[in-house]
């Protein structure tokens, strides 16, 4: 067993030389993957980064403090339209939008978090489900949201247009290496955020909450941060994924987006960084690609649209498609607990015994 013995070796940011070599290597593949993968890939590369981010930042709430959450769709949604709005009313720039949001849906997430104080498990899974809800039909009713119709997003300019300072991303291409520059920053500081006293006291506080109160951790002000901590991950994801889309209505960040969001946190591996980043890729390549127009699919396409047809409406292979995501979601959680990241430590153990 490795033993650290030294505070150095705890909160460093590669545990050894060939943590960094792989990360490394991984990272370069990332930056190169536009110039061999079409199009489809690199946009669906995209939403990958998006939610990495978001699921990171559920993961520190979830996984290391222990809240539940079942409204992270409304903060999604408060980080796509915050960013669109203040670049549409405001005129700010697109980063200094983007944060902005980030912070507004941070400070929902702090008001949220107050009644974690008092619930816990399925009552505060209730009350963030109702947060989520409320905020979809807000968005909807408002005329200054767009309503039902949505919004539509302003030109990607990350440049400062008032300053005459223009810099306008046209191409996915362009998309997708500013989105995973900026996921890249967002996850190297989430794991920082583990490393130190906040996220010492949020491990803490989900192993147990009275023993962390006895040992002068505060607990009003730590649970509200890892509420407001994951909801600004939350946002950033959100603007970012407005920009991506075009186009948005309150819909788009509906109870079902929840569900997904807690899925990817639950499948990747709880309390793990690595495991958000693996979960989030799951099941994003199954919704967009894997499981998407399962009846035009060669060999297996005919066999599935005959079986929706039998056993649903016929208008039921999207049905189907949910139903093989959610098989696939209970095995990984039923056969392997730790998710992803789990496996990942057996494949690990394997390697490092093996031949014994």
């Amino acid at each position: 067993m490795d033993m650290k013995i030294a505070y150095f070796e705890d909160i460093k940011l590669f545990e050894s030389n060939t943590v960094l070599f792989w990360s490394i290597a991984f990272l370069l593949f990332l930056f190169t993957a536009p110039l061999y993968f079409p199009n489809y890939y690199v946009f669906l590369f995209t939403i990958i980064f998006i939610h990495v981010i978001l699921v990171v930042g559920l993961n520190i709430l979830v996984g290391n403090t222990g809240q539940i959450s079942l409204g992270h769709a409304g903060f999604f949604a408060i980080g796509a339209y915050g960013t669109t709005l203040l670049m549409t009313q405001l005129h700010a720039p697109f980063f200094i939008a983007l944060l902005a949001a980030a912070f507004i849906a941070a400070l929902f997430g702090f008001i949220l978090g107050l009644p974690s104080l008092r619930l816990e498990g399925p009552y505060l899974a209730i009350a963030t489900l109702g947060f989520g809800l409320a905020i979809m039909h807000v968005l909807g009713r408002w005329a200054v949201f767009g309503g039902r119709a949505g919004l539509h997003a302003p030109v990607f300019d990350i440049g400062v247009p008032a300053l005459g300072l223009s810099f306008v991303l046209k191409s996915d291409i362009a998309k997708y290496y500013l989105i995973l520059i900026l996921t890249v920053i967002l996850v190297i500081l989430a794991k920082n955020i583990l490393k130190t006293r906040a996220g010492r006291a949020f491990v803490a506080i989900r192993d147990s909450d009275i023993a962390a109160e006895v040992i002068g951790i505060n607990l009003p002000m730590y649970k509200t941060l890892a509420f407001a901590t994951s909801a600004f991950y939350a946002g950033i994801a959100g603007g970012l994924y407005g920009f991506l889309l075009g186009f948005f209505d309150p819909f788009t960040f509906n109870l079902a987006l929840s569900i997904v969001f807690l899925a990817m946190a639950v499948v990747g591996g709880l309390g793990s960084v690595m495991g958000s980043i693996s979960g989030a890729t799951l099941i994003t390549i199954l919704q967009y690609d894997l499981l998407k127009n399962l009846g035009e699919k060669p060999i297996i396409g005919d066999l599935m649209t005959s079986l929706a047809n039998r056993y649903f409406h016929p208008a039921g292979l999207d049905s189907l498609n949910n139903i093989i995501l959610g098989a696939i979601m209970i095995a990984i959680v039923v056969f392997e607990p730790l998710g992803i990241f789990g496996i990942w430590l057996r494949i690990k153990k394997f390697w490092k015994t093996w031949p014994f």
